[in-house]
């Protein structure tokens, strides 16, 4: 369906999904309780782009403009080990690639326009398609402003972004092809209203080149290779905020990834099929805060001090694996599914600061992790279909957990201090889920349903705790004075479900109803686990049609009380929302969408939602999501 896309609507519909939020820039995905480097998210089968700021100002989703992006691909959970370490799930996002089938030259040119901000977007794509080879470029700017929430309360949150790419496949034979991906991105002016200082730009270029030759014998069936690099430069200052007045405070920083893939496709038999291979991934940070101290002890200084901040101490973190993934077609109707995967993960920091380096024996380290799969796919009969399935995903500690040291990088006023010597988190998950369909007679046309159940219990899970023997170091006057320390946890586990039931009537017409719903509990310190979505279901009525579609969506959220008071988390109510949402094809190869989003203003929080941080006007409270907003978007191909 055609409406203007945003990365808070692509996430927040898919059901399990939710998004925590810091403005309307820097959103990032929350899959089942499962965040950050918890997911393995990449696009295009497996490029990445590592966000260059501690806040994450910049995660992947801000390097791909979400007009690019075709579908997103998920695995829910760790039950497989052919796309790196997964630790709570795989997120592909596929950007559009051009279609063989539609040969020449070929493009489309979109835009569109929130009111709430007075917001708008526009991209050009163009590209041409041979037999033996194809090119798409596309560009496209985006420029947001401030958005009021349902009272009418201004949130600083606009930015503006310019992106451009260019694709090129060339097949060298009907069976072997080689792509070429390169992209920029390039943000300007980003407010980020939870987070203690703003974006004045990121940069980011990334590089993939992708490889396959298929069909290649009885046994050896196809290989395929992947490499790719990505760089971000970044740029944050405090300019625009009341703390200007004492310290003016200057970030700049830079991420480095790098990575690669070859796998090998067998068929030893004719009812196994096994993948096999290698890949890589090296991701290093860099940079530095400068701030200028003009008050000191609540005295203005005569001459202001200088002082210079080691961000990511020069630090670095390798991954390589090797997996073994296999399919055995049991029966017509059974399928077996396992994989097991060995990763050495190589860590170092070359640039300590003094104190960090005091507290700990800082040396290179490596570790290795195991982690395997099984599942069933049983094939009950041509309306129902059951699956159960383990994982053990194994997820060494990323580059914050370990190297960061006393900045404010959480939710809260605390300042965090890394743990290079963290055991790698385990989860241990089990699922069962099933999906059918029913064929109706009359008016009715058919009924499908999906559902799915999960348990995981967690070893050595990863958590930032107070540590009351240690004090700030930056603002040693201000509250929290102690600071928090990465640490990990003996007993912790979370269970939860989705279930999805969908009625199609009268050709056309549906009703569709999700619901999911976590529970985590952090036995050690007897409370949940942090950052917990609550119940989440929605409601949905529409019909589809070749030149018209409409729906109406109603979206509850329970209340979240379940909370940890370790992490500062407090209660968030609930909420409910309706959406209007249409699409009209006027024209051949013209098409436009129109939403109405919050329909009834209400003024609401997710209970991911950062809280404001060092804004004139606003207490540190959750930031509130966009009140009523009308969306228009327009498209021509040609």
């Amino acid at each position: 369906m055609f409406s203007l896309k945003t990365w808070y609507d692509l996430f927040n519909n898919i059901n399990g999904f939710s998004v925590i939020k810091r403005g309307n820039y820097a959103i990032d995905p929350s899959f089942r309780a499962s965040l950050y480097e918890q997911l393995n998210i990449q696009y295009d089968g497996g490029t990445k782009a590592m966000h260059a700021c501690p806040n994450r100002m910049d995660p992947i989703t801000t390097h791909i403009i979400p007009e690019e992006v075709s579908k997103i691909e998920i695995i829910k959970g760790p039950y497989t080990v052919r796309y790196g370490a997964t630790f709570g799930g795989v997120i592909n996002i596929v950007t559009d690639k051009p279609s063989s089938e539609n040969t020449g030259f070929h493009g489309k040119v979109s835009g569109g326009y929130e009111s709430n901000g007075d917001s708008y977007v526009t991209m050009l794509q163009l590209q041409q398609v041979t037999s033996k080879y194809d090119i798409v470029g596309n560009i496209g700017y985006r420029d947001f402003g401030n958005y009021e929430d349902g009272d009418q309360t201004e949130i600083p949150s606009s930015f503006r972004s310019t992106d451009y790419g260019i694709k090129a496949g060339y097949n060298f034979t009907d069976n072997q092809r080689l792509q070429a991906h390169w992209r920029q991105s390039f943000g300007r002016d980003i407010l980020h209203a939870s987070l203690p200082m703003d974006t004045n730009y990121d940069n980011s270029s990334v590089l993939s080149l992708d490889y396959k030759w298929s069909m290649m014998g009885d046994v050896l069936k196809s290989i395929t290779a992947k490499a790719y690099y990505s760089y971000v430069d970044h740029l944050m200052t405090n300019k625009d905020r009341p703390m200007f007045m004492m310290i003016e405070a200057t970030s700049v920083v830079e991420a480095t990834t790098i990575g690669g893939k070859l796998e090998l496709n067998w068929k030893p038999l004719k009812k196994l099929n096994l993948f096999s291979g290698i890949d890589m991934l090296h991701i290093a940070r860099d940079g530095n805060r400068d701030r200028l101290v003009k008050i000191m002890n609540g005295n203005m200084l005569p001459t202001p001090k200088l002082f210079n901040d080691k961000i990511w101490q020069d630090s670095y973190i390798d991954d390589i694996g090797m997996f073994t993934e296999a399919k055995w077609s049991v029966n017509k109707s059974t399928v077996v599914t396992a994989g097991i995967r060995a990763d050495i993960v190589i860590s170092d920091i070359k640039d300590p600061e003094a104190d960090f380096e005091a507290m700990y024996d800082l040396k290179k380290r490596t570790e290795e992790n195991i982690s395997t799969t099984v599942s069933v796919k049983k094939i009950v009969s041509d309306n129902f279909t059951l699956e159960a399935a383990y994982g053990r995903g194994v997820r060494s500690a990323n580059m914050m957990e370990r190297y960061i040291n006393h900045f404010t990088v959480g939710q809260d006023s605390y300042e965090y201090i890394g743990n290079p010597n963290l055991k790698a988190e385990v989860n241990n998950q089990f699922e069962i889920g099933f999906k059918g369909h029913e064929d109706l007679k009359g008016s009715l046309n058919t009924f499908k349903y999906e559902t799915s159940f999960y348990y995981s219990f967690f070893e050595n899970y990863i958590v930032a705790v107070e540590d009351a023997s240690l004090t700030r170091k930056y603002m040693p006057s201000q509250q929290p004075v102690h600071p928090k320390v990465f640490q990990n946890i003996d007993k912790a586990y979370k269970t939860g479900f989705e279930v999805t039931a969908q009625l199609d009537f009268l050709k056309n017409y549906y009703f569709k109803s999700e619901a999911s719903y976590v529970y985590a509990k952090n036995k050690d310190f007897n409370e949940s686990l942090p950052l917990i979505p609550p119940f989440k279901a929605t409601l949905s009525a529409g019909f589809e049609k070749t030149k018209f579609w409409a729906n109406a969506r109603y979206n509850i959220a329970s209340k979240q009380d379940n909370i940890s008071k370790t992490f500062g988390e407090t209660k968030t109510d609930g909420y409910q929302t309706l959406d209007f949402r249409l699409g009209v094809k006027p024209f051949k190869n013209v098409s436009l969408g129109v939403a109405v989003l919050n329909v009834f203003d209400e003024t609401y929080h997710n209970h991911l939602n950062f809280s404001f941080n060092n804004q004139t006007n606003f207490g540190r409270v959750p930031i509130n999501e966009i009140g009523r907003n009308v969306t228009v978007f327009l498209q021509k191909k040609f």
